[in-house]
């Protein structure tokens, strides 16, 4: 379990950390985490941590999104994954190559649950990509292109919505997929079916299961908006809350103030995008024992 005490050791003793520069492109962040609809997590050699808006994410970290989630990252091409609830999403590789014409190589996974990817205008003129995505059992090669897909129980599939893209199951040949809504499906028992597609309806309805939407109780980087979990004055009571949160998907934090008998501790989480954003998660918190007093504030 996470212990604020330590952290706060190492910081005192080591002081600030200095982030080395380095010209070296396979060194840059796979990912960057630009939004979330709470909770979720991060895993990294076994470790599991609450995700934070505005982290960047090393190749191999693990994402996990909670039932109810979402998560918005933004690739280092300027491509954006969305990912629905319930879904684990690794960034396998990433590398930019720099030269006359930038190419951006990136291996993606998405083991369970659901995800868009989506390449904006600005993205394609920026640089080249050769970007692959494994959802479950097929694999979708990447041309600079807008695409949606699950890795489900009973089935792989892959919505092409705008571009082109490669797609092959484990062992087969690949597949091209170049008009908007084709389908490509990979069921668990049974051979690979002819490409089908989906109505706009249908795709309206995968859409909205990678959004966050607007007042759910999402973060982002820059959010002014903060809950107030709990307000106490014995620490060990604060920090019981914060790991309890922590581990819940909530990045929590501890703010103190005053000292000795006059000492008291918030427990908050901050970086909600809007008042509806923080009202909506203060909501759902005060049906945890213990946090019913839960309040917003900026």
């Amino acid at each position: 379990m996470f212990n604020v005490r330590a952290l706060l050791l190492v910081l005192v003793l080591t002081g600030p950390v200095v982030a080395s520069v380095t010209s070296v492109a396979s060194a840059a962040p796979s990912a960057i985490v630009e939004g979330i609809g709470l909770p979720a997590w991060v895993v990294r050699d076994g470790i599991r941590k609450p995700l934070t808006a505005g982290r960047t994410l090393a190749a191999g970290e693990m994402v996990i999104t909670g039932r109810g989630s979402r998560a918005l990252l933004r690739l280092d091409d300027g491509s954006a994954v969305k990912l629905g609830e319930d879904t684990r999403f690794v960034v396998s590789s990433a590398r930019t190559a720099e030269g006359g014409s930038p190419l951006f190589q990136a291996t993606l996974r998405v083991l369970t649950g659901a995800f868009r990817f989506t390449t904006s205008a600005l993205a394609k003129k920026r640089m080249q990509r050769d970007v692959s995505i494994q959802v479950g059992t097929v694999t979708a090669g990447i041309r600079g292109t807008d695409l949606w897909g699950r890795a489900a129980t009973d089935r792989d599939f892959v919505v092409l919505i705008e571009g082109k893209i490669g797609v092959r199951r484990n062992g087969d040949g690949e597949v091209l997929l170049d008009t908007p809504l084709s389908v490509f499906s990979a069921p668990r028992e049974a051979p690979t079916p002819p490409i089908s597609s989906v109505t706009s309806g249908e795709l309206v309805g995968y859409a909205a299961q990678t959004e966050i939407a607007a007042g759910s109780g999402a973060v982002i980087v820059g959010g002014a908006w903060k809950v107030t979990v709990l307000e106490t004055g014995e620490q060990s009571t604060a920090l019981a809350a914060y790991d309890q949160l922590r581990d819940a998907g909530f990045p929590a934090i501890i703010d103190p103030r005053g000292r000795g008998d006059a000492a008291a501790y918030r427990v908050r989480i901050t970086g909600f995008a809007t008042r509806a954003d923080a009202a909506s998660l203060a909501a759902r918190l005060k049906a945890t024992p213990g946090f019913e007093a839960a309040k917003i504030g900026r």
